[in-house]
Order: C-alpha cells, then sequence, then structure tokens
C-alpha cells in the first residue's frame, strides 16, 4: 500500500448538542469515526488520526479495536482550524489522503478514485441542485483553478454548482511544503487546508477535481445528520444481506448493526432487532424480536423473544416473550413467557410457561445446569447455582434449590385445601 492516511477528529462538534465527542456517535453499531477507520484501513497500513477535543477518550476506544493507529495531538490553541490540524503530521508513503472523522459514509471504492492518477492533489468535488452557501470550485480545462467562497463570487461563479467536498489525496512533498506556509490571515483567524489548493495553482501544479456522491460524502454535524447517515447506513446493510441471500419482511421496519454476521438461510420478519457481533446461521427470528451479541443456529426465536448477550442457542425454539441471556441451549423449547440467565440446557428439555432462572442474588450472578430430557413444569423457579440431571421432571409450581438426581420427580408444593360454602358465607346470601 503507497499511501498514507490522515483522519481530522480534533473538532468539539458543539452542534451534536452532547457531552459526548462528536465522533465517538454511533452508526449502526460503531462509532463514526471507526467507519472512517474501516475504509482507510482498505486502503492504507498507514493511519494517523488527529485528536484534540476529548483525545484521550477517542484514543483510548480506538485502541481498544484497532492496532497500529498513529496519533497525533493538534495545537488548536496556537493552530486552530483543518490547516492547523495538519501541522506536524508526517506520513510514510508518497502520496497523502486526507479524510474527515465525521464522514461514516464513505467507501473504499471512493477512496480509490481520490487516490488514483498523477494530478499533485486530488480534490473531492460535488454537484449540488442548490449550492448556496458553500464555497465555488472553479474548474477550467478540468483542472480545479480557484476555490470563491461564496461571498466573494461573481456573477457568473454564484451560477456554478461544484462544491469542495472536504477531502484531499495530496503529493506528500508538497503537503510538507505547504503546510508550513499556511497563515491565519482570515476572519475567522484559523488555517485553513483549503489554502494548500490556491498554493499548488500559483505554483503551477495540477489539482483535479474528483466528482463523488453527495451521500457518501455526507458529514455528520448533528443530531439529524446522525439519523440520516444512520438510515443510509441501514439500507447499505440490508441490501448486501438481501442480495446475499437473507429474507427480511419489511425490511425498513428491521435494524441490523453492522458487525453482525448472517450465513445459510435466515429470515427476519418486521421489527427485528439485530445487535452487535451476532451471528445468525439458518435462523428463523420472528417479528420484534431482539437479538443481541449471541450465536443462533438452527433454531427460531419470537414472536418478541429477547436474546441477550452472550447467549448461544442451537436446534432451539423460542417462544413468544422468552429473555435468554448468557446461556447454551442445545436442542431446547421454551415456548412463552420465561427468563433463562446464566444456564446451560441440554438437549430434549423443555421449559415452561413463567419459568425462570433465579441468577442473581443481589452481590454474584450463579449457574443454573439442566441436563437432557428434563421436563420443567410451569411457574417453577431455578434458584442459582442449581445442577438438574438428565431425564428429570419438575412439577409445575415448584422452587429448586438444591441439586436434583437423575430419573427423579421434582415437588414443592403448598397442599391444596378446600373450605366449603366460602363464597357463600364471604358475599352472603344472594
Amino acid at each position: 500500500m503507497s499511501i498514507s492516511v490522515v483522519i481530522l477528529a480534533a473538532g468539539q462538534g458543539t452542534r451534536m448538542k452532547s457531552a459526548m465527542p462528536k465522533v465517538l456517535h454511533t452508526i449502526s453499531g460503531k462509532p463514526m469515526l471507526f467507519h472512517a477507520i474501516d475504509a482507510a484501513k482498505e486502503i492504507s497500513d498507514d493511519i494517523t488520526v488527529v485528536l484534540h477535543h476529548q483525545a484521550e477518550r477517542i484514543r483510548e476506544e480506538v485502541e481498544s479495536t484497532y492496532e497500529n493507529i498513529i496519533f497525533h495531538r493538534q495545537d488548536a490553541k496556537n493552530f486552530p482550524g483543518t490547516g492547523g490540524a495538519m501541522k506536524g503530521v508526517h506520513t510514510r508513503h508518497s502520496r497523502t489522503l486526507i479524510l474527515n472523522g465525521d464522514m461514516p459514509l464513505i467507501t473504499k471504492t471512493s477512496l480509490e478514485a481520490l487516490t488514483s492518477g498523477d494530478a499533485d492533489i486530488n480534490m473531492s468535488v460535488i454537484e449540488l441542485e442548490d449550492p448556496s452557501g458553500y464555497g465555488r470550485v472553479i474548474i477550467s480545462e478540468g483542472n480545479v483553478i480557484e476555490i470563491v467562497e461564496q461571498k466573494d463570487c461573481n456573477e457568473a461563479q454564484l451560477c456554478t454548482q461544484t462544491v469542495n467536498a472536504g477531502i484531499y489525496a495530496v503529493d506528500t512533498a508538497l503537503l510538507e511544503r505547504y503546510i508550513p506556509q499556511l497563515d491565519n490571515d482570515n476572519a475567522q483567524a484559523e488555517y485553513y487546508l483549503t489554502d494548500i489548493v490556491k498554493m499548488a495553482v500559483d505554483d503551477g501544479r495540477t489539482v483535479h477535481p474528483v466528482y463523488v456522491s453527495e451521500e457518501e460524502f455526507k458529514g455528520v454535524n448533528s443530531k439529524l445528520d446522525l439519523a440520516h447517515a444512520e438510515e443510509i447506513m441501514q439500507r447499505r446493510i440490508k441490501k448486501a444481506l438481501m442480495l446475499a441471500g437473507v429474507t427480511m419482511r419489511l425490511p425498513e421496519t428491521i435494524y441490523i448493526d453492522c458487525r453482525a454476521t448472517f450465513e445459510g438461510e435466515c429470515e427476519l420478519e418486521n421489527g427485528v432487532r439485530i445487535e452487535g457481533a451476532a451471528h445468525l446461521f439458518n435462523a428463523h427470528i420472528k417479528a420484534h424480536s431482539v437479538i443481541e451479541d449471541s450465536h443462533i443456529e438452527h433454531s427460531d426465536v419470537g414472536p418478541m423473544g429477547r436474546i441477550r448477550p452472550g447467549s448461544r442457542l442451537v436446534n432451539t425454539h423460542i417462544g413468544n416473550f422468552v429473555e435468554i441471556k448468557k446461556s447454551v441451549l442445545n436442542g431446547v423449547k421454551a415456548g412463552h413467557l420465561a427468563y433463562i440467565g446464566d444456564a446451560q440446557i441440554g438437549e430434549g428439555s423443555n421449559i415452561g410457561a413463567g419459568v425462570i432462572t433465579c441468577n442473581y442474588d443481589g452481590k454474584n450472578k450463579f449457574k443454573t445446569i439442566i441436563g437432557k430430557n428434563v421436563f420443567v413444569g410451569s411457574d417453577t423457579q431455578l434458584v442459582a447455582p442449581v445442577c438438574i440431571e438428565d431425564d428429570v421432571m419438575i412439577a409445575a409450581g415448584t422452587t429448586v434449590n438444591k441439586n436434583v438426581e437423575k430419573g427423579v420427580l421434582a415437588i414443592s408444593r403448598t397442599p391444596m385445601r378446600t373450605v366449603k360454602n366460602f363464597f357463600y358465607k364471604f358475599f352472603g346470601d344472594k
């Protein structure tokens, strides 16, 4: 790989109205900065992230997921602005691509287009129906000759619909020469990266416009932008999955995390939510069910089931209003209204309605082990830690608070009694 990538992620992002750094807001399960890093890693082995606002927090988040990322701290007090962010940045390769950390929708294809050719600078541009408010990119004979802010445009320039998308691929030697020459002699007293375009043109260098889609180069500056980017990302994820063979009923109602993976024949009904690095293999997830960071194989869930993180279901049926948390179920049926947490259940076992594993004593979580061919009757409480061996029947309404041996019936009920004519005595003669 002969391309270096610098990702600008130093801004405060005040329009997000949030204490969280802008670039850490998530889109389809992953911080938007991570989407930019993922795209960069497809074309480069030399990636620098420029930080300032909440730099340590962002760095910790990035380092928890990625290796070999270089970090540069912007001296925003003395050198504010996008040009200031590049002061002191050094890259390894002969060409440097400068990205923004708040552009999570960029794809490998667009980055390759931006880094191709032999122009001194490739500059991303967008054609807008209404370019109002944007600086115009003036192009002559196929090359950029000027960027003019709207307030400085003449009548002919105002008719230009080509605007700057803010991404540049620059000859590294040229970049290292121009960045130290930037000044802040402007209304904002900031150092602008766009000034390198004027320097290059004045030097007779070629600045080539690369036309890109507005969708991919959309910056996220507010919670409204975040929601729009989420919609676009979700459409991409679901389109790719459906083309790969996943069946979706009313896909616009379904949410799928970008880390989720699918294999074999999978079907998702309306209102389904797939979160985290869930893996589905020949799975049928019925309406309004939630799968979180779990493995579902040759199984069905729902409607309105919830599989919480760390669960593994194989050849299992999970019905409506059943919640599974951090449990392994193999060949199990749990038809309705049950909570199974921190449990391991063997093949052929049946979990009745209203069954709960009492896995938490207020301080610690404990495990429930259920063997093969166990019938757990309705409204049973399994007080962990507890082990139920194979071929056991547990009567409805039982509280199991000690281990149960193989082949037995476990029952703990208060004997039922009746009081003759109580109804009439209570309500009186009618």
